[in-house]
């Protein structure tokens, strides 16, 4: 190896570390990417831009780093933005970007005398993959203060794709399992039903898994899940009655689960930012996802009729109110941590969507303690959430959709999709329609109030003051 070889490898191993967050790095002001991206910076080291071929890596850079983030779930305005700068930070700073659900293209205007330079990228994937968000969240920042070669930024982002999850797998199925335990404790249910509650959902992600590597589209995949969360609940309905009401919260429960994870964020912050095409094709994968769950759940339901076995039904008395609120406080931080850890989350944004959870699941039920409904009370709690979402994910140094996403996580309306699906099993029609359609309000007021907290969130940090940059501050001190 040369000498210009052993610096060029110490250099890249250095970035690295950097965005592993061995050396952390820290804007002073401890503001998200998102919240930066206001104007691009001049070009500190611009490029050619008659040389195709740096202009084409710099395309490239761009759109990959889109790409990551528009999978993991960001909003098509966030996204842009992201593209957009990092273009500009290298001196294309006249640029056409266009995002939609599953592509990212941008095209570069050099100039009169020089042909415009097109990129594009298909999103073939989707992953709740938190840590790589959060190492792509870093390198904007590195790319923003430093202005990295292109080469570099390239190699760090080829290690960030490729990088292994944190944890092993049966961690992810772990965090699934807690969080349908801590749901049905939230929702009034005791030991023994939060301990099904985890069986079942482990069942749940080892099967699908199984299934997906089996090549099975995702909407069949959770229609398996809906009557693998609906069996144990209708096996303890038909033991003792006493059991009936409770059995229910099981099925409540991995519900929950199963929709947690879509990207019903993204869907309605790109439907209020004005992005309606990507919005409707999120939302209609959102339905068609949830449609799957109450396919599975539905055919389950009806197959324990026709063999005379006993339906679960609901409780007048459950659902979630301020009795044993300590207990259920409880329940709301280890869901939303539980939720973060299934999803690959970093351990220093655990704690942050804890406390997002917690403080989610305070206002929500003190807001339908004073009288409020719960569409009104969801879109408040989510409000505060993305509000406190925003200045927690930037002491954890992690993007906000991680802590935000976690936040409303318990407050997912899995026990109304349950009392809909029962009331239509009942020949309760117009009571079956009415509960679903309010799940659905109560996901919509969710996503809404997390973006309405974003925005507060961005528009006290673009009022704050902060230092001037200095590459020697770092979190080290």
């Amino acid at each position: 190896m040369s000498a210009d070889q052993a610096v060029e490898a110490g250099e890249r191993r250095s970035l690295w570390q950097w965005l592993r967050l061995r050396r952390p790095f820290v804007l002073p002001a401890q503001r998200a990417t998102a919240d930066n991206i206001i104007a691009a910076p001049t070009p500190l080291r611009p490029i050619d831009l008659t040389d195709d071929a740096e202009v084409a890596q710099v395309l490239d850079l761009a759109v990959r780093v889109g790409e990551v983030v528009l999978a993991a779930g960001t909003g098509v305005t966030d996204t842009e933005a992201q593209v957009r700068f990092i273009a500009s930070t290298y001196g294309l700073d006249k640029c056409d970007i266009d995002v939609t659900y599953d592509a990212i293209r941008i095209t570069a205007d050099r100039g009169a005398s020089l042909p415009p330079a097109t990129d594009m990228r298909m999103v073939k994937y989707r992953s709740l993959d938190f840590t790589r968000l959060a190492a792509v969240d870093r390198l904007t920042r590195l790319i923003r203060a430093f202005v990295v070669p292109v080469e570099r930024a390239h190699a760090a982002l080829d290690e960030i794709v490729s990088t292994r999850h944190p944890y092993p797998r049966w961690v992810s199925t772990l965090g699934w399992s807690l969080l349908a335990a801590s749901i049905a404790v939230l929702l009034g249910g005791g030991v023994v039903l939060a301990a099904i509650s985890f069986v079942t959902t482990a069942l749940i992600d080892v099967v699908n898994r199984a299934l997906h590597q089996l090549g099975l589209p995702i909407f069949f995949q959770n229609l398996v899940g809906g009557v693998i969360a609906a069996t144990p609940a209708i096996a303890l309905a038909s033991i003792s009655e006493h059991w009936r009401a409770d059995a229910a919260l099981i099925v409540a429960a991995g519900i929950t689960v199963l929709l947690s994870g879509q990207q019903l964020v993204g869907s309605v912050q790109d439907a209020i930012t004005g992005a309606p095409i990507t919005a409707a094709a999120r939302m209609l994968e959102v339905v068609m996802m949830t449609g799957g769950i109450v396919a599975g759940i539905a055919m389950a339901l009806r197959v324990s009729t026709m063999l005379g076995i006993a339906v679960p039904e609901i409780a007048a008395s459950a659902g979630r109110d301020t009795e044993y609120l300590w207990i259920k406080l409880i329940a709301g931080a280890v869901a939303a941590i539980a939720f973060a850890l299934a999803c690959y989350a970093e351990r220093r944004a655990l704690f942050a969507a804890g406390l997002s959870g917690a403080a989610g699941t305070m206002a929500y039920l003190g807001a339908q303690d004073i009288g409020f409904g719960p569409v009104v009370a969801s879109g408040m709690a989510a409000t505060l959430v993305g509000l406190a979402g925003g200045l927690m994910a930037r002491r954890a140094l992690t993007p906000p959709l991680v802590v935000a996403v976690a936040g409303i996580t318990p407050l997912l309306p899995g026990l109304k999709v349950y009392r809909g699906l029962y009331a239509l099993l009942e020949d309760e029609t117009l009571l079956g329609f009415g509960q679903i359609l309010s799940a659905f309000g109560v996901g919509c007021a969710l996503a809404a109030g997390v973006v309405l907290g974003e925005w507060f969130d961005r528009l006290l940090a673009r009022r704050g003051t902060p230092r001037d940059f200095d590459p020697a501050y770092t979190s080290d001190r």
